[in-house]
């Protein structure tokens, strides 16, 4: 029988099936659980299911649970708020509960978030310069999916203070191949070119997301609680002149940065984004869980300059995988 050590939520889906495929080539014998049945799911059940994952954890020597089962920002449309509160909210409240029956056994407990939870403080209206977007900045949700990832949080930090739980929490920014749910950022640009200027500031190559997932398992125990946003870190510095310009003309401020990137989009007859409203911030990851991404966007463009695929294999691996009971397939965080 497997001896699993790690125990993956929302094994079906993008993240989960990235962990499932990559952490037994580094040591780890993860088991999967999901509600819909795949080749990464080991068990399918439901997080809510409180007798499923008391039995599976006390069943094998878990010592890290990697939390990435959520109904997402595209479910909004097709799924009811108390659907959302009880996977995103009562879901992540079993995990802990029988998470504390572990005491010493465990080592981590990553709760994977979005950086969605920011909701309104990531719009500031045009013509005010871009929102530099780190740890600090309040939340402000702006629909149920934000609520309930937020309220997770929350909870996670309880279970911190009150079990000394060894909790971190990832909020992740676009990492999903899907298209943009947007029509009008849909039909400006073709789908690689939006998607190569949001790793300037709103995306991560989930390769480089589940090796930040590595670092949090590693970190856990010693940091004890904390929250990081998971994001390719941007070229550009936070200073008022650079936010401002981001909001006027980014092209500009990206070719200065990168250099080589006027000439990798003059080649593809690419375009710029007429705006960037936001900056997401990831440095705090890289000084305290020692993550070191690989896919950044100046080596994006050197990638792309050298004839090179710009996203890592995982992306291919694991492919689209659209959300049930969703029609559009079009992802945004």
């Amino acid at each position: 029988m497997a001896q699993y050590d790690v125990l993956v939520t929302g094994s079906s889906g993008h993240l989960g099936h990235a962990l499932m495929i990559t952490l037994p080539s580094l040591g780890f014998t993860p088991i999967g659980i999901d509600i819909l049945a795949s080749a990464t799911t080991t068990c399918v059940g439901s997080i809510i299911d409180q007798e499923l994952i008391s039995n599976t954890l006390r069943k094998y020597p878990i010592r890290h649970i990697l939390h990435t089962a959520t109904l997402h920002k595209p479910h909004v449309e097709s799924h009811t708020k108390d659907n959302f509160v009880q996977t995103n909210i009562a879901g992540t409240l079993v995990l802990l509960e029988e998470a504390v029956k572990l005491a010493d056994q465990l080592e981590s407990f990553v709760f994977f978030s979005t950086t969605s939870a920011f909701g309104s403080a990531l719009s500031p209206k045009a013509g005010s310069p871009a929102a530099w977007i780190d740890e600090n900045v309040t939340p402000i949700p702006k629909n149920i999916y934000g609520v309930t990832k937020v309220a997770a949080e929350d909870i996670c930090h309880l279970f911190h203070k009150q079990h000394n739980l060894p909790v971190l929490v990832l909020r992740t920014s676009r990492f999903f191949p899907e298209q943009d749910d947007d029509e009008d950022r849909r039909n400006a640009m073709g789908d690689d070119n939006l998607k190569v200027l949001e790793m300037a500031y709103r995306r991560c190559d989930i390769k480089d997301i589940v090796s930040a997932t590595i670092c949090a398992m590693g970190k856990a125990r010693q940091i004890g609680w904390s929250k990081y946003i998971i994001s390719a870190p941007p070229p550009f510095s936070n200073d008022a002149e650079t936010l401002a310009a981001l909001d006027k003309n980014p092209e500009e401020v990206i070719n200065r940065a990168v250099p080589g990137t006027a000439a990798v989009f003059r080649e593809k007859g690419w375009k710029y984004l007429n705006r960037m409203d936001r900056v997401y911030d990831s440095s705090k990851a890289v000084r305290e869980l020692g993550w070191k991404p690989e896919y950044t966007f100046a080596r994006t463009i050197e990638r792309i300059s050298r004839g090179e695929d710009w996203r890592s294999e995982l992306v291919g691996k694991v492919g689209k995988k659209g959300y049930h009971a969703v029609s559009h397939g079009v992802y945004t965080a």
